[in-house]
């Protein structure tokens, strides 16, 4: 028998599972109304993401790292597509675009990210392995302290100046210090941490919502003036990311449930991250303000679509021979 939900609970994975249409609700009002969103600020982005980052921590235990012995090979192949397609993704769009240097950057640097929480609920929609997924999030996001800096200094340093041991300890203080510090706290204090996952998810899904929707509210004009191509770049980006992450697992002769786990995985990055990234190391002097955080909080609403999009087309599949993964525990 499945298991059974309490209607509270069924109310909050509903909310979780809405992660798309909160996201781009918001951005389509921050900019019709950017008032709504920008009162949400500078600090209030980086404490957002940290909290974010923890509450992730807090679903994960020893038993989750031990895992990722089982799974090595899996695990390796999604870790190899993700930061070796997404990042020369970001830097041939970004020149194919002919973006301006602000955007171009913001481009590379989404690109440059770990894969993003978002992934584990469309990998769940999709049919795909939830366990594979969440450990492949995990794994990409610790690397992200060395990987993120070092790939965007490289490719993204054509366009601006990147300043990457500054990204690295930014990387280190929003993402590898609050994760860590969950997984201390779901250890020290289980039952405390039992109590306050339910809710977890959705105050990431909102935070995130919130965190896009200001930089979109901030930076309306610039969206409106150049939105069109921009967004076109940005949906190539994370197009080309779940195409290649499936063929690219397919070339190691997986099958289609780890495939579309990959797949998706590729394609859906922590833009959070990334925004969080661009307020702080890519500042214009002359308007205070951060045009590469712009591709960034537009990326939260399109891999969102777009891979929920494709976990429903999978799903319309009925595919038999994939059998149905056990309910996750969800992750905006």
């Amino acid at each position: 028998m499945p298991p059974t939900h309490k209607p509270g609970q069924s109310l909050l994975e509903l909310a979780v599972n809405l992660f798309p249409v909160w996201v781009a609700s918001g951005g389509l009002l921050a900019l019709w109304k950017p008032s709504l969103f920008t009162w949400f600020g500078s600090q209030a982005i980086v404490w957002g993401l940290a909290i974010v980052m923890l509450g992730m921590g807090l679903t994960l235990t020893l038993r989750d790292f031990r895992d990722v012995l089982r799974m090595p090979k899996a695990i390796a192949v999604g870790f190899l597509a993700q930061y070796l397609i997404m990042p020369f993704m970001g830097w041939i769009v970004a020149r194919w675009f002919q973006l301006s240097p602000p955007f171009a950057a913001g481009v590379i640097l989404v690109g440059c990210c770990p894969g993003g929480t978002a992934s584990n609920v469309v990998t769940y929609l999709a049919r795909g392995n939830v366990a594979l997924s969440v450990l492949m999030t995990m794994c990409s996001t610790f690397a992200a302290v060395v990987f993120t800096p070092l790939l965007t200094g490289w490719l993204a340093g054509q366009f601006v100046p990147v300043d990457a041991l500054g990204l690295f300890f930014s990387t280190l203080q929003v993402v590898l210090i609050p994760l860590i510090l969950g997984v201390a706290f779901h250890h020290s204090a289980p039952q405390a941490a039992e109590r306050v996952l339910p809710f977890a998810p959705v105050v990431a899904v909102f935070t995130v919502m919130l965190i896009c929707s200001s930089i979109i509210g901030q930076n309306a004009a610039s969206i409106r003036e150049s939105g069109g191509r921009l967004l076109l770049a940005v949906t190539t980006l994370h197009a080309g990311g779940f195409a290649l992450g499936y063929l690219f697992a397919r070339l190691f002769g997986y099958q289609r449930q780890i495939c579309r786990t990959i797949s998706i995985e590729v394609g859906m990055q922590n833009s959070g991250l990334g925004v969080v990234l661009a307020r702080k190391h890519f500042i214009d002097p002359a308007s205070g303000t951060s045009l590469a955080a712009v591709p960034c909080a537009i990326s939260s609403v399109v891999h969102s679509v777009l891979g929920s999009i494709l976990a429903g087309l999978w799903r319309l599949q009925g595919d038999k021979k994939t059998p149905t993964p056990t309910q996750p525990t969800l992750h905006p």
